[in-house]
């Protein structure tokens, strides 16, 4: 059962960042997962006055605050535009519409949990979080990082010119995934990024330090690339997935995500 004493809808970033730093206090989101735990503690801290629930489009970058809905990322036109629908196919089996008006983008980025469609598919972008105190940190670092007292004020998108790719397993229509696996292809810079997350921990990028994918891509190379990352990439079981049946999911999603950014750049891989 979740047991909150206090609740306090804060004026400032400063005054939540303040109260964050007392172990016993708690910011709050759309708490679509918190509340499922069984948590205690003293004060629930709000942010949902501070006008932190835009998103933000320039010529250069999207700026999404930490309590925009999954709902609203998932209909932004320009944000739909850019990741080719990607993110309403990621978006679109978590739970349900209603779900998905609560939850919010910052709760399941500093949450990193295992499970997130939404980190899968942001961290292959060029994207950032910006943090009060800490500043602005590349996302791929942040997911990296423990759990602190800082405040994550909103996501930072770079817009390079990409193509991209999602696709995520699961038992049936609305439940977590077994394994997830974004495909982004910078056409800016040539190069080939692919995100696993639900191995069942958080989602990470697939190294290529063999340099496979630095060249034109072929058949060859997408396959020796998608048998490296089901070596390299750590899975591990749990109710929903044995660690050898995600290796292989690792195998399958990656050639498949490889194969539809080359099929839709040139169409002659």
């Amino acid at each position: 059962m979740l047991t909150i004493r206090e609740y306090k809808k804060v004026q400032s970033l400063e005054e939540a960042w303040e109260l964050n730093q007392k172990r016993a206090n708690r910011v709050i989101g759309g708490m679509m997962w918190m509340r499922l735990g069984d948590s205690n503690f003293q004060t629930a801290i709000d942010l949902s006055g501070l006008g932190l629930d835009t998103i933000e489009e320039t010529e250069d970058e999207f700026r999404i605050g930490c309590m925009v809905t999954l709902r609203q990322l998932e209909t932004h036109p320009g944000f739909v535009s850019y990741t080719q629908n990607m993110c309403k196919e990621s978006l679109r089996h978590i739970v349900g519409v209603q779900f998905r008006n609560l939850a919010t983008v910052g709760g399941s980025i500093y949450g990193r949990y295992g499970f997130s469609d939404v980190l899968t598919l942001l961290i292959g972008l060029d994207s950032y979080v910006e943090l009060y105190k800490g500043g602005i940190v590349p996302l791929r670092e942040f997911a990296k990082g423990k759990p602190d007292n800082d405040i994550l004020v909103q996501i930072i998108i770079k817009k390079h010119p990409v193509a991209m790719y999602y696709e995520a397993v699961r038992i049936t229509q609305t439940d977590l995934p077994v394994l997830t696996c974004c495909g982004v292809h910078d056409k800016e810079n040539g190069t080939y990024t692919i995100s696993i997350g639900a191995r069942p921990s958080r989602a990470v990028i697939v190294p290529d330090e063999k340099q496979l994918l630095k060249e034109k891509l072929t058949t060859n190379a997408i396959e020796a690339y998608a048998k490296y990352a089901a070596e390299v990439v750590p899975t591990d079981s749990n109710m929903r997935g044995s660690r050898e049946y995600r290796s292989h999911l690792v195998e399958v999603l990656s050639r498949r995500a490889l194969e539809q950014l080359c099929e839709e750049e040139s169409k002659a891989c």
